[in-house]
């Protein structure tokens, strides 16, 4: 048995959230105490860092180094021994409390000033301008999964474009459904879909490119080694020059910590080599790594996150993919149970690597408070600044629905469809009008996004309208002039 430097946990517990962190987490806001600032770290360290309320982590989680850092207290061979922590921190939240410092967060984090100066041509300050500011798109991704069953009707297509900027597929891009048969291709379906959302200004994600699962197909999986590579290398120049350009994201090697065919058939660079290759395809996208039970399930030692920031570094650490942005894809497929506070903490830990993270398949298993934990999910990861976006799965599927669909097989609102909604009108800059005072300014507080302000000479009635993108920034305030 041996002593180690103090560690945290997260959990949460009946009558409120009962914090112990986790084994890789920083710190949270504590009630009149140190504010919550969204530091971590995956590294050992003596000192911890000062929202850790005087604990740190593990030294030598592995026994890398033999028991250095650790104290023997004594031997024993029964391997089921209880384990002993010294040092745990312990802060009790009630729910409303941690709603409070999330609303707060959000503020904090998805808003910033807009200050609009009106002068005439002279520079002359005007008073007394309308200003009206109309918020056109949320500049935090909030996308949806779709099957082809879009190109179908026209009122699931109304719904959807009325609501999201970005798409995904469900299976039409993915290797087995363009080439089930070597040789094969067919993308008549991925092709028509892609144009329904490029006519209507939506964005979409690749996914995917490459896939070791058991949905692999037989032919693919049956290649030795060599034709393995040759093959996978063609798939890739295949989907991707066909879609350079116009995507704004990949998932190159899908879930590649739980099925790493291509490491183990090709090598442990394999997954590296292919995202050299990716980028040099397509060099405006964003190449994603793609897991799932990062965020949703603490026990899948396979793709915590130590093992997710590890697999990154590894990728980065190929020649040439130093300066790579890789997006940090979490699936987010919740069962009926989620963990608000270990989400949070790998979000924490995710975030210091400086890349983007994104839920890339956001649902919660059917359930009587699926509605609930999915507004809960998605309000955790709008509130902190390293996520980027979140793609909801799935948005309709005509025939079943086995998971969480938004639509019911009538097109209605699912109740997690009414949340989708509601989110997205409450994260919506609406109805902002002003007037210019003394110094010819206007200034309001709005979500980060790009606007269309218009400005109404108070004389002539003769208006003038601009294009402002009011985007995340250290500066506080975003200055925009406009010239009457």
């Amino acid at each position: 048995m041996g002593r180690g430097r103090s560690c945290y946990i997260a959990t949460l517990g009946n009558n409120g959230f009962i914090l112990f962190c986790c084994l890789f987490l920083a710190g949270y806001l504590v009630h009149g105490a140190i504010p919550y600032d969204y530091s971590a770290t995956i590294e050992c360290i003596k000192q911890p860092l000062d929202p850790q309320y005087g604990g740190g982590l593990i030294a030598n989680p592995g026994f890398d180094k033999g028991i250095e850092a650790w104290e023997v207290d004594g031997r024993c061979n029964n391997t089921k021994s209880e384990l002993r922590v010294d040092s745990v921190s312990l802060k009790e939240f009630t729910k409303h409390e941690w709603q409070e410092n999330r609303l707060k967060k959000t503020e904090k984090v998805r808003k910033r000033k807009l200050r609009v100066n009106v002068a005439n041509k002279n520079g002359k300050k005007i008073q007394g301008a309308k200003i009206e500011i109309e918020q056109r798109k949320l500049q935090f991704v909030i996308g949806c999964a779709t099957p082809a069953s879009i190109l179908m009707s026209k009122s699931y297509q109304k719904w959807f474009v009325s609501r999201f900027t970005t798409a995904v597929f469900d299976n039409e891009m993915k290797w087995y459904y363009t080439e089930g048969l070597q040789g094969h291709e067919n993308y008549s379906t991925p092709d028509a879909m892609l144009k329904f959302f490029e006519d209507h200004g939506i964005d979409v994600r690749g996914h995917n490119i490459l896939w070791g699962a058991e949905t692999i197909q037989r032919w693919v999986k049956d290649l030795p080694p060599r034709q393995l590579l040759s093959e996978s290398v063609r798939r890739m120049g295949s989907v991707m020059s066909r879609y350079a350009g116009k995507l704004v994201a990949w998932d190159v090697v899908n879930e590649n910590l739980h099925h790493p065919l291509f490491e183990e058939r090709l090598g442990k660079n394999a997954s590296a080599i292919f995202y050299k290759i990716a980028s040099s395809l397509d060099s405006r996208a964003t190449m994603f790594l793609n897991e799932f039970n990062t965020l949703e399930h603490p026990g899948d030692m396979v793709s915590i996150p130590s093992k997710y920031v590890e697999k990154l570094q590894e990728i980065k650490a190929f020649p040439g993919n130093e300066e790579l942005v890789i997006g940090i894809g979490l699936q987010g497929h919740f069962d009926s149970h989620p963990n608000i506070p270990y989400i949070r903490a790998v979000f924490d830990v995710l975030g210091e690597t400086k890349m983007p993270i994104w839920l890339t398949e956001l649902n919660v298993e059917s359930c009587p408070k699926q509605a609930y934990f999915l507004e809960e999910i998605m309000r955790e990861a709008f509130a902190h600044p390293a996520v980027k976006g979140m793609m909801i799965w799935i948005g309709w599927k005509p025939d079943e629905c086995n998971e969480m669909c938004l639509l019911n097989s009538k097109l209605q609102n699912s109740p997690s469809g009414e949340v989708v909604d509601k989110l997205l009108a409450e994260w919506k800059t609406t109805n902002v009008t002003g007037v210019s005072d003394n110094a010819g300014a206007f200034e309001v507080k709005v979500f980060h996004g790009d606007y269309h302000v218009t400005v109404y000479n108070p004389n002539t009635g003769a208006n003038v309208t601009k294009e402002v993108q009011v985007y995340d920034d250290k500066s506080e305030t975003l200055d925009v002039s406009i010239t009457l």
